[in-house]
């Protein structure tokens, strides 16, 4: 019988690296363009855990992966203030829109502001889809409502609805239950199953959305691979990774606008 030969190179001698990502990094198609470029240049397999920002910093927190790349600042800097974070760097952004059915009935299209949006659309008891899944994206709304005097609760509030799903999953609910939602622009213009609903509210400053990259402090996780984590933080913000980042395009628009601090 002949002999079965091996090859020399095996995905064990692939080195890579787990990086815990917000889900409309992912949903987006970023990292099927930016990924091969890296690896290409390092050598260095990057293997994505696509979830909620807050699920993302609390598998960091318990050695789940070797670095982050999230968006919200204000957790991220209280990552690494508590000691489980070496560095946080800013990468790039983008901003969050908002959406709903077109004929639009909470009428948000005259609002001037989100948050003059926000109350028409509690004052209408429009339905309102939230993820309700302590990601970047829910913190960024909690913060909206907050700023606009409200506080909807999907315990009470039947027009809010909890989807404590993804921003991919959540904007399939809100076109299905025909509700108003807020989405990250990247993704919302990578989403297929738009059907009858539009942006109806969107470039207003507070809409603004940071992504930074967080590396994993090795004293506190031994194991992590802090090298080639650092490697890869380290290309996102170099002329190179931001290059990449700014040329990617989805339907001929531009997702996402480096903004690398290092």
């Amino acid at each position: 019988m002949a002999s079965t030969t091996i090859s020399s190179h095996t995905f064990a001698e692939t080195p890579f690296i787990i990086l815990q990502s917000t889900t409309s990094a992912q949903n987006s198609g970023l990292y099927d363009h930016l990924l091969p470029h890296f690896k290409k240049q390092s050598g260095i397999d990057v293997r994505v855990v696509a979830v909620g920002t807050g699920q993302a910093l609390r598998n960091a927190q318990n050695c789940d992966g070797d670095l982050l790349l999230v968006h919200s600042k204000p957790d991220e800097e209280n990552f690494v203030q508590a000691g489980y974070g070496a560095t946080r760097r800013n990468v790039m952004y983008n901003d969050f829109v908002v959406v709903g059915p077109h004929d639009d009935p909470a009428s948000i299209r005259q609002a001037d502001t989100v948050a003059e949006a926000l109350r028409m659309i509690y004052a209408q008891q429009s339905k309102f889809a939230t993820r309700g899944d302590n990601s970047g994206t829910h913190k960024a709304e909690l913060r909206l409502w907050e700023s606009a005097g409200l506080k909807p609760d999907a315990r009470h509030d039947q027009w809010y609805l909890d989807t404590g799903l993804g921003m991919g999953a959540t904007l399939n609910f809100a076109v299905q239950a025909d509700s108003y939602a807020i989405s990250d622009r990247g993704t919302w213009i990578a989403f297929a199953n738009k059907v009858n609903h539009r942006i109806l509210f969107e470039s207003d400053p507070p809409l603004f959305n940071q992504y930074g990259v967080v590396t994993i402090n090795a004293d506190r996780c031994p194991y992590v691979k802090q090298d080639l984590a650092e490697t890869f933080a380290s290309w996102l913000v170099s002329p190179a990774g931001q290059k990449h980042i700014g040329a990617y395009r989805r339907n001929g628009v531009q997702l996402f606008f480096p903004n690398a601090s290092r």
